[in-house]
């Protein structure tokens, strides 16, 4: 069994950050994305992964994620050129994965539950396809799936004006060698892409043993500044421990459920968790409200902030108003001059200087 990770793609949802970076390593509570679906996929006992990578993003994506080592994986890195669908990134990674079963994994996706379930129904039943489901309020927005009462696949619709389902495509797919043949049937849809549920359709329409499972958790595909948001509040809920390494003195107070790493300095702040403060960081006279999460090496200064994510290396001075619901790229400079509103949201890209007077 193999696994194939996708992160290309040019992250348009998520601009200004990703104009210098790749969306699927935006950190979630101190994590790149692309880490959680890493090693979700390693906890399920696959070992050989290859992960898709655009030229714009690609090489970040291998000095940042390295050969594997650090997941006990294998990792092998497979350009896109361009990104001409889902189904066209199985097809250029048909040298790596061979005739070997394998599990597609979206790198911008978040799941809650264990990929070995799946993985073992995927096996004993001796599918063709697996694809996973989860329930969402707004199905015309996503790929839908009609199922029978029995878990077949009955059809798949991207973005039906009159859904047939609340049932929406997550993401995840578990596939044998008999993809290879249907990708090599299908033809490009309207947007010139190879789309991954033409080739599944086409398996249903042979007809190959396609099912659906649906997830008892939660899922969240982080493409969108809120999701991110929101993705960050429930990993920060559900994830994270009381751990304190670096120097907090003795007029802070640190509150709940916080996590500060190795060589950073609180002075005379107040931090109410969960939180989630990297190294190297240098905090002073703050208010750290909950479902923050700081990266290494960012400076606080005089500011008050709360379910908000901070870049590495970025820097925030004289800020009295609280900021909320905020992405904060790396190395971004922010400095705000007195009497301004109660609040303020930012979306604010790698090495940008704002200042408010």
């Amino acid at each position: 069994m193999k696994a194939l990770i996708l992160s290309g793609g040019k992250g348009t949802r998520l601009r200004p950050l990703t104009y210098t970076g790749a969306k699927q390593l935006v950190p979630v509570a101190n994590k790149p994305i692309l880490w959680y679906g890493i090693e979700a996929i390693a906890a399920a006992g696959i070992t050989e992964i290859g992960i898709i990578i655009s030229p714009e993003t690609g090489e970040e994506v291998k000095a940042k994620t390295g050969n594997g080592d650090r997941f006990g994986v294998q990792i092998t890195y497979i350009l896109q050129e361009q990104p001409k669908g889902l189904a066209h990134a199985v097809k250029i990674a048909q040298p790596f994965l061979g005739d070997s079963p394998f599990v597609m994994y979206l790198g911008d996706n978040l799941i809650q539950g264990d990929l070995r379930l799946f993985l073992e129904y995927f096996q004993k039943q001796d599918l063709d396809a697996l694809t996973l489901l989860c329930p969402v309020a707004n199905p015309s927005a996503f790929g839908v799936a009609e199922i029978d009462g029995e878990g077949r696949v009955l059809q798949l619709l991207e973005k039906p004006p009159v859904p047939p389902s609340n049932l929406a495509l997550v993401g995840i797919y578990f596939f044998n060698h008999a993809i290879h043949s249907a990708i090599s049937a299908i033809q490009p849809s309207a947007r010139g892409e190879l789309e991954i549920t033409d080739a599944i359709q086409f398996l249903i329409n042979q007809p190959k043993k396609v099912a659906a499972r649906q997830l008892e958790g939660w899922w969240l595909d982080t493409g969108k500044k809120d999701d991110l948001l929101e993705a960050n509040r429930i990993i920060l809920d559900t994830c994270l421990d009381s751990t304190v390494l670096g120097e907090v003195d003795s007029s802070s107070q640190v509150i709940g459920r916080v996590e500060i790493g190795s060589r950073s300095q609180v002075i005379n702040c107040t931090i109410r968790g969960p939180v989630i403060i990297g190294s190297d960081c240098h905090l002073e006279n703050c208010f750290i409200g909950p479902y923050s999460s700081i990266a290494n090496q960012v400076t606080l200064i005089d500011a008050d902030l709360e379910h908000s994510v901070f870049l590495e290396g970025a820097k925030v001075v004289g800020i009295h108003q609280r900021i909320v619901d905020s992405l904060i790229g790396q190395r971004a400079q922010l400095k705000v001059a007195p009497q301004r509103p109660k609040a303020m949201r930012f979306l604010i890209g790698d090495d940008s200087q704002i200042e408010l007077v």
